[in-house]
């Protein structure tokens, strides 16, 4: 079988209308995907990507490219699989401001201290986590809050329309918690989470990632394994969205979802 050099040859040669994204997250550079976008841009296909480097590094510049050549570049599968959450603004919620959003992002991280209040430790729990294919063979960009990070940058670029650098994002993962700190507060009535915050601040906004302690009736405090959700606050009302247990059958549906926008938009 012949290989081809780069995926510039390989879009030339395959004549393709659509092309999917969805190598390794680089949190740090965004690459190779975001070059991989450029190129199908390019050539003239819609670029559709699950990876969500490139919006933290490039979403203006594909954005733009993609206008200039009358082609999408959709990205729905970044943040809570197959969730309609990009999708959903402007077109869903004409006319409002986003204040502000926070929620449990990070489904390695849920997993891992759900994991450990049943009385695993870390190390256990870490395998469990990647037994069920949440987390990467080396956890630590969930560990850290890196995944995190990247995914509120992506929401606060997009959504808010303030790009956010990396190093602006205030980040304290789960390495300093212990395990009996995190069992004692749970037989307490109360819960640990990886919790997302964004704010707007004037013209910018302010971002923080740390494990918050929770009441057990905080709804961000009754999700279990790889459930997410997100809290969203508007100029004149809020409300959430919670994703329960997805597999990657979700993260599937939102690729599959991105393509029939892209061939079949509205």
């Amino acid at each position: 079988m012949e290989v081809l050099p780069n995926v510039t040859d390989w879009l030339d040669r395959s004549r393709a209308d659509v092309f999917f994204e969805t190598s390794s997250l680089d949190p740090q550079s965004g690459q190779p995907a975001t070059d991989h976008l450029r190129a199908a841009l390019q050539h003239g296909a819609h670029a559709i990507s699950a990876n969500k480097g490139p919006i933290v590094h490039a979403y203006a510049e594909l954005l733009a490219l993609a206008r200039e050549r009358g082609k999408s570049f959709l990205c729905e599968s970044t943040v809570m699989d197959g969730v309609p959450i990009f999708s959903l603004f402007p077109a869903g919620l004409p006319a409002v401001e986003l204040r502000g959003f926070s929620g449990v992002l990070n489904s390695t991280t849920n997993v891992v201290l759900t994991e450990v209040e049943k009385g695993l430790s870390f190390e256990e729990a870490i395998r469990r986590a990647q037994a069920l294919g949440v987390a990467e063979t080396d956890p630590s960009d969930d560990l850290d809050g890196w995944d995190a990070a990247v995914k509120v940058v992506a929401l606060t670029t997009v959504l808010m329309g303030i790009p956010v650098k990396l190093d602006q994002v205030q980040r304290t993962g789960l390495r300093e918690l212990s395990a009996e700190k995190i069992r004692s507060v749970r037989a307490a009535g109360m819960r640990y989470k990886l919790v997302c915050r964004a704010e707007r601040r004037g013209t910018g906004v302010e971002c923080v990632i740390r494990p918050e302690l929770l009441l057990a009736t905080d709804p961000l405090a009754n999700l279990e394994g790889t459930s997410s959700a997100v809290r969203f606050d508007l100029d004149v009302f809020s409300f959430s969205i919670v994703e329960h247990k997805p597999g990657i059958e979700a993260t599937a549906y939102g690729l599959l979802a991105d393509f029939l926008r892209a061939v079949h938009p509205v």
